[in-house]
């Protein structure tokens, strides 16, 4: 009866609210809830899930603390900045306020070795990169139509670029063989099949750096890219959110620099999507960014950011912060130097037990190889495998699957978003597991009965709240 009425319920809404695309049945959500169910704390729950399944940079947020003490005018909330309360509670443009336009166009030139200038005039804003890419995809794509997305891609892309927007995901698979290296000819089967499927491709799109694999794209793929979506006629986004998170060689190329240097580069298919959640760690603030070369894009865009304009009071406080030219010169230097730091001991201290990673020089997070821990070099023994660190080691990191690998074994795990205690203990409990395992040398057991987990559906918990799973009181989504 109860299912019965349910079902009535749901008729009442719309199928865009109701559908499944949301793709939050994906072990990368499932691996959230887990933790929000027993969330790890030094103290109070010593024994329970550390999350490493969020890519969160809160290496540096002394720095940003210090920067705001010493400026309290930033702030419309502080006595010293109370005079421009009313000129920003106000402010209604979906512009966006000038300094903030000014100062992030100067903030994006700076992240990119200051190699190409960008023009405040085409930056959009939405709500967060989720917002940014599905704003991008409105302006490009047509429900149907599909983009194609090289592989391993992060899991949330399902839900920003397709589930309001009807838009599909044609992956372009790629592996370790070459390095996970983006090519013409994986490009060339995957547009084929979508040409036969008799499915429109209305364009590419990349994350560089990498997420999950943690590298940036070099020079000449980047011309390659451009040279492929040329020829095609089709749009090219390239997803650069991580772009200040490079801390180590070789340095960070944007598709901005490159098309400077592609003849008869079409510059009006190229598009960035930006944003302040990984490189200055501000997730809350919510700052997408869209920046266009197409004068169409940025003018329909900017009547599509009125549903998604970052907050004045934060455009006002992040303009002030931005334009400061020597913090953020040092705030970028010392943020590499930090992120360098985990990165190596994280790195070593899986070396220690011989586990194998991606070689990376960017990102929040490592590519770990797992294969060596499968029973079997199958999907379903790397969810098992998966099922196992969640439930016994306690440790919520994402499996390859989830991020649409085409090879089982891989998982990314997140070594920012905590302390350096915090990392130790993450450490330990790995070194111990991977210790057990290799002692037995068996197939790994225990985990089949009372798992809470299930592989393909959303069986867990569905009242628990993370910030990938809707509020059950709320149709909103959280971020990304």
């Amino acid at each position: 009866m109860a299912m019965d009425l349910g079902s009535k319920s749901q008729q009442l809404l719309s199928k865009i609210a109701t559908n499944d695309k949301h793709g939050e049945n994906s072990p990368y959500f499932d691996g959230w809830k887990a933790y929000d169910r027993n969330p790890f704390h030094p103290t109070n729950n010593p024994q329970g899930v550390i999350q490493m399944g969020l890519a969160e940079n809160q290496l540096s947020f002394d720095l940003i603390e210090e920067w705001i003490k010493n400026n309290p005018k930033a702030s419309i909330c502080t006595p010293e900045g109370v005079h421009q309360f009313r000129n920003i509670a106000n402010f209604q443009d979906y512009h966006g306020l000038q300094e903030f336009r000014n100062a992030m166009a100067k903030f994006m030139s700076k992240v990119r070795g200051d190699k190409v200038r960008f023009d405040p005039d085409r930056i959009l804003m939405s709500g967060g990169a989720t917002g940014a890419n599905e704003l991008i995809m409105f302006c490009l794509a047509d429900p149907g139509d599909a983009f194609m997305i090289p592989t391993p891609f992060y899991p949330g892309f399902v839900r920003d670029l397709c589930w309001r927007t009807g838009v599909q995901l044609i992956p372009v698979h790629c592996d370790s063989s070459n390095n996970f290296k983006i090519t013409r000819k994986a490009l060339e089967v995957a547009y084929k099949k979508a040409k036969e499927d008799n499915i429109k491709v209305k364009g590419l799109i990349i994350t560089n750096p990498s997420n999950p694999l943690g590298t940036t794209l070099d020079k000449d793929t980047l011309k390659s890219l451009v040279s492929f979506i040329n020829d095609k006629n089709i749009h090219l986004v390239c997803d650069e959110i991580y772009a200040a998170t490079v801390f180590n060689s070789p340095n960070y190329v944007s598709v901005a620099e490159v098309m400077q240097e592609v003849e008869h580069c079409k510059r009006d298919l190229i598009h960035i999507v930006y944003s302040l959640s990984k490189d200055m760690g501000f997730p809350g603030f919510r700052v997408g960014i869209v920046y266009s070369f197409n004068d169409e894009v940025v003018s329909c865009g900017r009547k599509m950011s009125s549903f998604g304009l970052v907050s004045s009071q934060t455009q006002h406080m992040l303009a002030s912060m931005l334009s400061d030219e020597r913090f953020v010169t040092k705030f970028l230097s010392e943020n590499s130097r930090r992120l360098a730091k985990r990165h190596e001991k994280f790195a070593k201290g899986l070396e220690e037990v011989n586990i194998t990673r991606f070689p990376s020089n960017a990102g929040l997070f490592c590519w770990m190889n797992l294969k060596s821990l499968l029973k079997e070099p199958t999907f379903e023994d790397e969810l098992k495998l998966w099922h196992v660190i969640i439930h016994e080691v306690k440790l919520n990191v994402s499996p390859g699957s989830s991020f649409n690998c085409s090879e089982p074994g891989w998982f990314r795990v997140c070594f920012a978003n905590m302390d350096d205690d915090t990392v130790d203990i993450a450490l330990n409990r790995i070194r111990a597991f991977v210790g057990k395992e290799t002692k037995k040398h068996v197939g790994i057991k225990r985990w089949q009965p009372n798992l809470r987990l299930s592989f393909s559906s959303r069986r867990l918990d569905e009242s628990v709240l993370s910030p990938h799973s809707p509020i059950p009181t709320s149709p909103l989504v959280g971020a990304t």
